[in-house]
Parts: C-alpha cells; structure tokens; sequence
C-alpha cells in the first residue's frame, strides 16, 4: 500500500537553514532517504516552496476563486511531501519516524487509494 508522507513544520520555526545545534540529535535528511530507497519503500518526494508562495483554488457557483496564501490558519504548513509503498502502516509509521522532521516538526502519514479502474496510482 502507498502512505503520503506531509513533512510538516511550525510556522514560527526560521525559514533560515538549521545551525549545527539544530542538527545534533536529529536524523539526517539524506541518510533518511538513503535507506528509504534502498529498502525500495521510497517512491518519490521533494520540497515545497514557502506557504506564503501557495495559492488556493475553488470553484464556487461557477466563479472561479484563487486567493493567495495556504488554505487554513495553522502553526503547522507542510513543508513537503514523500510517498512510501509499505506492506503495513507500520512499516510506514517506522519509517517516518526516522525522518529529521519528525523529530522538529511532525509527519502526517495518509494511506492512499488507488482509483478503481487502475492497479497504479495515475502518472
């Protein structure tokens, strides 16, 4: 099964790149992600760009709606995103928790349903 990993951060966090005093005790990014793909669980991933660059879209009464900004007031934004193909959520769980972000920020896992017409997740 594929679990969408969302890489969360506070908002009050420094956009500014972590001190070495930031990185002691926490996971390494890449060392993560090393592992997570020669275990062959990692299927893709990458960074977002900072919230205040997102936009917002809907489709009201026929009107289209485009705000800038992420969609919710939170202290968490997703800072970025992995997928993982796991034989359990376990097995995601225990990944994720090896992610750096876990450990200063929080991971949300998501099971994710592939559409019914298709064994595969659309490209």
């Amino acid at each position: 099964m594929r679990y969408l990993m969302l890489v969360c951060r506070d908002t009050t966090d420094s956009p500014a790149p972590p001190t070495q005093a930031d990185r002691d005790g926490a996971p390494d990014v890449e060392q993560w992600w090393k592992a997570a793909n020669e275990s062959g669980s990692y299927v893709l991933g990458d960074r977002l760009r900072p919230a205040a660059e997102a936009m917002t879209v809907r489709v009201r009464g026929g009107e289209l709606l485009v705000t800038q900004g992420p969609f919710t007031e939170t202290s968490e934004l997703v800072a970025g995103f992995d997928v993982l193909e796991c034989d359990s959520a376990q097995q995601a769980v225990e990944i994720a928790s090896g992610h750096a972000l876990a450990h200063a920020g929080a991971i949300e896992l998501r099971a994710m349903w592939p559409f019914e017409d298709e064994g595969e997740a659309r490209a």
